[in-house]
């Protein structure tokens, strides 16, 4: 570029050159001179700053729009079955057809976030909270009773009679090691291939007595050892966790046992049966989709194993500080006073930071820290075992996303075969037996653990939660992540109250009857002392 197209000044030497009469840059005096080149030299570098921002502005934008694409491309990776996204190998499946659960070697989200100080900060937050709670604690019991260490008289009483729950774990467990997998073997091996046959009912039916007596027989040793309420919970979630895998494995394994043919190179069973070790694994593996194999890491971290399950113990002790500082001052007074609307409501509302804060808790403890450090010991490689719930802008989206676990189990093994079933077409009777179901289990496990009948959850769960379910409009994402926010912390305010009410009924009002009916009706709307101001 020339420099006469660039500096004005050359334009004093031109004019003198022609003779034109104007002055020449040269005639000027030394302090004008150098006062035009400041302005030239300005000029310059407010253009070379225009050109930068204008460049750096270029690549922002299409940076920005690859890393879009890149996510993008990875969500549809992660929903996609296997036949869309694996290397180029595409199968082709049947037209209507749901996909299957595609298991992928990946992290926990939280486990992600927590490597952004932004999320660590938060996390340490609580960690100090936790740390006030402690030293609030101590404080009380070294002032008030004089007492140098805590004694944590709710935790000791929840997990009471521990060795029992042990015993009872121990023997569930076995039976789903000794029972299940001896008896489907057998079945599979003294099955005619390739046909049916009164055999396979006969096999059904002491199935179906052993997955009877599964449930009756822990139930009632657990009301005849009268265990305590968190020692019932771990009894009955076990429970229910075993039956969910043996049900996996079997309905798994089932498809190709019916379909085992007398010309197969294999015998019966080494054909068509898993072998024993595959199945055990299954049994404690964080997961409740049964696959012959799993995506698996290299090595064993055991200090984040250790990190873990320091953190499950942390959180409950969370948990206890929290039902000790804010739940039982408020309900252990029902039994002496009337209670009136009006305390209702406060304490419906009372409820809902504590309730939401337990659900929090929970939710960190369990699936995450739990599920992770059993992941770990097992070297088990996927750990979604959530997904961003929190972000969610409509309930639909949360019941896919606060427990993937529960969830991949329903999809594949109720709402899949359901589908199957009855066709494409079924799909919201499909959603709404999955539903039933879940909310049905979820009431068990409570009836177990609190000893009584009190279908609060179920009605909340089956009622309200899945008629939110169709509240899903995607033009509005903020306001739907507020309504589900304000719709769970009411819910779980109002599942703490009513419960910790007819917990506090049971204890301290009197018998109506000694029969089963005793168990059903709830004793708090009977209660003449609690509600005599109603």
């Amino acid at each position: 570029m020339a420099a006469s197209e660039n500096f004005p000044t050359n334009r004093f030497e031109n004019h003198s050159k022609k003779g034109n009469g104007n002055i020449s840059f040269r005639d000027l005096s030394p302090k004008r001179q150098a006062f035009i080149r400041q302005i030239n030299l300005q000029k310059l570098r407010d253009k070379a700053q225009k050109s930068r921002s204008d460049l750096l502005g270029q690549f922002e934008t299409h940076l920005s729009e690859l890393v879009d694409d890149i996510l993008t491309d990875v969500d549809d990776i992660e929903q996609k079955p296997p036949d869309a996204v694996g290397d180029h190998v595409k199968k082709k499946r049947d037209e209507g057809s749901l996909p299957d659960k595609e298991f992928v070697a990946r992290r926990s989200i939280l486990t992600e976030l927590l490597e952004i100080d932004h999320i660590r900060t938060i996390y340490h937050i609580f960690v100090a909270i936790l740390i006030v709670f402690s030293l609030q604690t101590l404080v009380y019991d070294w002032i008030e009773k004089e007492n140098f260490l805590p004694e944590f008289e709710l935790i000791t009483w929840a997990f009471g009679k521990f060795p029992i729950v042990i015993t009872l774990w121990v023997g569930m467990v076995g039976c789903t090691m000794f029972i299940v997998y001896p008896m489907f073997s057998y079945w599979a091996a003294m099955r005619s291939p390739g046909k049916g046959g009164v055999a396979d009912y006969i096999w059904l039916t002491i199935y179906l007595i052993y997955q009877v007596l599964f449930i009756t027989l822990p139930i009632y040793w657990t009301a005849q050892n009268e265990l305590p309420i968190a020692s019932k919970v771990i009894v009955a979630s076990e429970q229910v966790r075993l039956i969910m895998k043996a049900h996996a494995f079997i309905r798994s394994n089932i498809p190709g046992v019916i379909q085992h043919k007398k010309n197969d190179e294999l015998s019966s069973k080494e054909g068509t049966v898993p072998d024993f070790s595959k199945y055990l694994y299954f049994l404690f593996a964080p997961t409740l989709v049964y696959r012959n194999s799993y995506p698996r890491t290299a090595t064993i971290r055991w200090n984040y194993v250790f990190t873990n399950f320091a953190q499950v113990f942390a959180c409950l002790f969370y948990v206890y500080y929290i039902f000790a500082r804010f739940c039982v001052p408020v309900f252990k007074n029902f039994s002496q006073e009337s209670v009136t609307p009006k305390k209702l409501l406060f304490s419906v509302f009372g409820c809902m930071l504590p309730g939401t804060l337990v659900l929090f808790i929970t939710f960190f403890a369990v699936l995450h820290s739990w599920l992770n450090a059993f992941a770990e010991m097992l070297r088990f490689g996927d750990r979604l075992f959530y997904k961003d719930w929190w972000n969610s802008s409509s309930f639909a989206n949360y019941y896919r996303t606060w427990n993937v676990v529960v969830h991949d189990w329903l999809y594949t093994y109720v709402y899949k075969d359901f589908y199957w079933c009855c066709g494409k077409s079924s799909r919201p009777a499909a959603m709404a037996i999955v539903f039933l179901l879940s909310a049905v289990v979820h009431e068990y496990i409570l009836s177990v653990s609190f000893g009584f009948f009190y279908p609060v959850l179920f009605i909340l769960f089956a009622g309200a939660g899945f008629g939110f379910v169709f509240l899903n409009d995607r033009r509005f994402k903020r306001s739907g992540n507020i309504f589900m926010w304000v719709a769970l912390f009411m819910g779980t305010g109002i599942l703490m109250c009513l419960y910790s009410m007819e917990w506090y009924a049971r204890q301290n009002c009197p018998i109506t009857t000694d029969s089963f009916i005793d168990y059903l009706i709830p004793r708090s709307w009977t209660c003449d002392v609690l509600f005599e101001g109603l």
